[in-house]
């Protein structure tokens, strides 16, 4: 097997010639051999791909070998979703309180408009469920626009398809419930469903529904039912040209200066509807070393919840205003697991981007789950407007891993692209918290998002003179790579060398991070000592002229 090793650009080139082997990160190209351990599977994005021969970040190994002893600064991490339970056991001694907010005494004290933001900002109010941005554009009406008309196009296919799958579901359940009478209980095989002599028109039917899916039963049932949940959200809500979710907030989606509304319940009107959130933040920073549920990435961290990604589509206004508000109140990291193919206001998002960069906050995004080229098809909020050329520095876009290394070590789901996605992190299986002191495996660019934005949170902590371009370069610089050939987008068929799919053509990997932040705080700290001693004697030099004269 070929003994591929990590290439680094470095930051500067002297920190890359000095850059000791240890940096140089793990091969690759090693596969794990059976299946995992529960307890590995719980863990595996911190595990090493070189000791354990699991893609993880190696996040273990850094604190046993590299941050040892070491304390770093609080940095805070605004978690821009869905709301996160800041009262979930492995959640609550690491949710950010406002210092200038006194709680629940209905006054803005701080001034900065929202009243009793303790722990962040619900920009949904008491939204829970939101159309598609391109329902709400057919909703708005032709424009004579070309992204109206690509809208329309796949609202029309998207809308057609919802109505096949409601036909099956409802099919589904009505042969159930016809065979549970005819049964007199609910759990039944298929080979039951065969082995039925009737000449009822009712059962034959709902025998044919059962026979053409193979299985029959209450597992079936269970998924099926997950499905129709879906479907019948998706139609009442996702593509309901008919619900306006936004009047429950009152406020003006098209006007940019209308920024005051929303409540301070940063979890929403139902813990529940959190779960995307509250995983998320705890992927980035449950508490480490408690012996309960999983540990963060990141061991010195504040979360912010600032809630503004509803069950459909977020509005372009709210996200610009929510990196707004974590950059305001103290956010060095943002983690943005969300995103459409519509964005109508996205120059609200970029400038919020560039915001973001001014004042050295890093934004961490995930790249999406179509399994498409994003480089080619839209994917918003971005950092490149053209597809090409990045107009900020502070955004870092994360596809997804597996679990299981070699050719299926890209997440079938991933979005992909060699100019517009940055690194891969893992993404599939991640364990961490959910609502209600709950824990869940769930899976998306979304779980390698946050990922990222613990390694980020961690270089911000242990070393903080390093500025946000400096952490975004070091994490895709230090990664592992391959010219191992993977499947693309779950397609089999589409076979291509994992280091073509990423601009930096790697997986992250904290342990070569770490290393490198070290050598350039130690470079930094030695070219200031330099410049202080040539100040120093050339201020001496000057005295001794001065008193020669």
């Amino acid at each position: 097997m070929e003994n591929t090793k990590s290439i680094y650009l470095s930051l500067v080139v002297a920190v890359a010639m000095t850059m000791s082997a240890m940096a140089q990160g793990p091969n690759a190209n090693f596969t794990k051999k059976g299946k995992l351990t529960e307890i590995e599977l719980k863990r595996w994005s911190h595990l090493d791909l070189e000791k354990d021969s699991i893609p993880g970040m190696s996040i273990d190994r850094v604190y046993a070998e590299l941050l040892k002893g070491k304390k770093g600064e609080k940095i805070i991490v605004g978690v821009v979703d869905s709301g996160v339970d800041i009262d979930h056991e492995d959640l609550k001694s690491v949710i950010w309180t406002n210092k200038n907010e006194i709680a629940n005494n209905g006054i803005d004290d701080d001034k900065n408009g929202y009243i009793d933001d303790v722990h962040g900002w619900n920009f949904l109010g008491n939204i829970e469920n939101e159309n598609l941005e391109l329902t709400r554009m057919m909703k708005k009406g032709d424009d004579g626009s070309q992204a109206y008309k690509d809208a329309k196009a796949e609202f029309d296919k998207k809308f057609e398809a919802l109505l096949a799958n409601k036909k099956q579901v409802d099919e589904i359940f009505n042969a159930n419930k016809i065979l549970v009478d005819h049964f007199k209980k609910e759990d039944f095989t298929i080979d039951e469903v065969k082995a039925i002599k009737t000449e009822d028109a009712e059962i034959k039917k709902s025998m044919e529904v059962f026979t053409k899916i193979g299985k029959a039963g209450t597992a079936l049932m269970t998924n099926v039912n997950k499905f129709k949940t879906q479907v019948y959200n998706q139609l009442n809500f996702n593509y309901n040209l008919e619900y306006d979710g936004r009047k429950l907030i009152g406020d003006n989606a098209d006007d940019i200066n209308d920024k005051i509304y929303g409540n301070n319940i940063v979890y929403g009107p139902d813990k529940e509807g959190a779960l995307h959130g509250t995983h998320v933040a705890g992927i980035i920073a449950q508490s480490r070393n408690n012996n309960i549920g999983g540990d963060g990435v990141a061991d010195n961290v504040e979360i912010m919840s600032v809630r503004a990604v509803p069950n459909g589509d977020e509005y372009d206004k709210d996200i610009a205003l929510a990196i707004r508000y974590a950059v305001d109140n103290g956010a060095k990291v943002i983690n943005a697991s969300f995103g459409k193919n519509y964005s109508p206001h996205k120059q609200w998002v970029y400038d919020a981007i560039k915001y973001a960069e001014s004042k050295d906050v890093l934004i961490i995004h995930a790249a999406g789950n179509d399994s498409k080229d994003i480089d080619v098809e839209p994917n918003f909020p971005n950092d490149s407007d053209d597809k090409k050329i990045e107009f900020a520095d502070n955004v870092i876009t994360v596809g997804a891993l597996n679990y299981e290394n070699g050719k299926k070590v890209v997440a079938n789901f991933s979005n992909y692209g060699k100019l517009n996605v940055d690194v891969y992190a893992p993404g599939v299986k991640i364990y961490s918290t959910t609502p209600n002191g709950e824990y869940q495996y769930l899976q998306g660019t979304s779980m390698a998002s946050p990922n990222v934005a613990g390694v980020a949170a961690m270089l911000r902590s242990y070393y903080p003179s390093l500025t946000a371009k400096q952490v975004k370069q070091i994490i895709n610089t230090t990664g592992t790579t391959s010219t191992e050939e993977v499947i693309v987008g779950g397609n089999p068929k589409d076979v291509r060398p994992f280091n073509q799919l990423s601009t930096s053509g790697k997986m992250v990997n904290a342990y070569g991070a770490v290393i490198m932040a070290e050598k350039m705080t130690k470079k930094e700290v030695k070219k200031t000592v330099v410049k202080k001693n040539k100040k120093e004697k050339k201020s001496s030099l000057k005295v001794k002229n001065e008193f020669v004269d």
